[in-house]
């Protein structure tokens, strides 16, 4: 399994309505037939110092696999996704995470 981890960095002037269809325009991405599960969120109350909470969206999506994970990256609905909210971040992190086997 391979987890990927996207957190997003809005600007700072968006309105409530553009939050919306940021946060809107995130949940597509669940509906791509190669994600097995997924998640979308915003940082937790959780404080900590080793906790960053600097981002403004999280998303977390599952594939069985690396091909399962390269077919999302290329599927219209992520290319949807992108055209219809890159203009909402001044930066993303993304980190791949696979499962160790045992």
């Amino acid at each position: 399994m391979l987890t990927h981890v996207v957190l997003f960095w809005a600007k700072a002037d968006l309105t409530a309505a553009e939050r919306a269809d940021f946060a809107g325009g995130l949940r597509t991405l669940l509906s791509i037939p190669s994600v097995n599960a997924g998640w979308v969120g915003t940082p937790s109350a959780t404080n900590r110092a080793v906790v960053d909470r600097s981002y403004t969206f999280g998303l977390t999506v599952r594939f069985e696999d690396l091909a399962a994970h390269d077919a999302y990256q290329i599927d219209p609905i992520h290319d949807a996704f992108h055209a219809r909210c890159v203009k909402y971040w001044t930066k993303v992190a993304v980190y791949d995470v696979d499962d160790l086997p045992g």
